[in-house]
C-alpha cells in the first residue's frame, strides 16, 4: 500500500457512488380514513393494506423494468393483473422498458366493504418515469398522477384487484 489515504478516499467514493444508485424509499403519507362505510377500519388492517399496496408498486416497477408479467403474481389479481400483463407483453414486443422511481404516495382510504372483502383507496403519487428503447433511455419525466385502487384480501396478503389512473 503506497498511499493509505488515497485508498480510504477511493473506498468512500465507491460507497458514495454505489449508495447514490440505490433507490430511496418513497415518502408515504396516509390520510385518516374518512370512510363511506358502515364498517370501521382497524389500524392493523390499514397498516397491512398500505404495506401491501406499496409492495404492489415495487413489483409493478420490477415487472415493467424487466418485462416479466410473472412478477405481478404476488401482488395483483383480476383485471388489474390482466391489464398490466398486457402492457408488459406489448412493451416487450416493442423492445421497450419502463422504469419507475417512487417519490411520494399520498394515500386516502375511502371505502371498506361491510363484509371486509375490499378496500378502496385513492393515491396521489409522484414518481419519475423513464422509457428505454432497446436499453437506451428515450425520455425521462416527473409525473404527478392519481390512482384509484381496490384491494382484496387473500390467504396471506391484500392484493390489488383494480388499479386505474384517473384525471386530476
Amino acid at each position: 500500500m503506497k498511499n493509505p489515504l488515497l485508498i480510504v478516499c477511493l473506498v468512500f467514493l465507491a460507497i458514495f457512488v454505489l449508495g447514490a444508485d440505490q433507490p430511496a424509499e418513497p415518502v408515504v403519507r396516509v390520510e385518516a380514513a374518512d370512510l363511506v362505510s358502515p364498517r370501521s377500519l382497524e389500524k392493523p388492517t390499514e397498516a397491512a393494506v398500505v404495506r401491501d399496496y406499496l409492495e404492489a408498486w415495487r413489483s409493478l416497477s420490477g415487472a415493467l423494468d424487466e418485462n416479466r408479467a410473472d412478477l405481478l403474481d404476488r401482488n395483483f389479481v383480476g383485471i388489474a393483473k390482466e391489464k398490466l400483463a398486457g402492457t408488459i407483453r406489448q412493451q416487450a414486443a416493442l423492445g421497450i422498458q419502463t422504469r419507475y422511481r417512487d417519490g411520494t404516495h399520498d394515500l386516502r382510504v375511502v371505502f371498506y366493504s361491510p363484509e371486509g372483502l375490499s378496500i378502496q383507496l385513492i393515491d396521489t403519487v409522484e414518481y419519475d418515469l423513464q422509457i428505454l428503447d432497446h436499453a437506451k433511455v428515450q425520455t425521462t419525466q416527473h409525473v404527478l398522477a392519481r390512482y384509484i385502487a381496490v384491494l382484496t384480501p387473500t390467504e396471506e396478503r391484500w392484493k390489488v384487484r383494480v388499479f386505474q389512473a384517473v384525471p386530476e
